[in-house]
């Protein structure tokens, strides 16, 4: 099983980005899917997730600015964000919950993608 995170790259502040997570492999099934982000000597953190019925939760920085969708058939995960300011600079990283074969369940991780907000 694979996460292929993409969308990252260097935006002014107020301006948008879509990140774009597909999970890949022998899947099962998947339930929680999300985005974390970890910046400069920080530690990673949440910033939204979303289960397999479609119920949402976002960190209070992400919330009235970001939304997290998936589209089950495809194995993917989306992150819009906007009106992206500073604060936001990280490393963005998809995780899923995911089960490879029935009865099993495990946590993958995507690979970073940086997003640099900057003037």
């Amino acid at each position: 099983v694979q996460l292929q995170a993409s969308g990252g790259g260097l935006v002014q502040p107020g301006e948008s980005l879509r990140l774009s997570c597909a999970a890949s492999g022998s899947i099962f099934s998947i339930g929680v899917m999300g985005w974390y982000r970890q910046a400069p000597g920080k530690q990673r953190e949440l910033v939204a997730q979303i289960s397999r019925d479609g119920t949402t939760t976002y960190a209070d920085s992400a919330k009235g600015r970001f939304t997290i969708s998936r589209h089950n058939a495809e194995n993917t995960v989306t992150l819009q964000m906007n009106r992206l300011n500073p604060d936001d600079t990280a490393e963005y990283f998809c995780k899923g919950r995911i089960s490879p074969t029935w009865g099993t369940i495990y946590n993958y991780w995507g690979q970073g993608t940086e997003v640099t907000v900057s003037s």
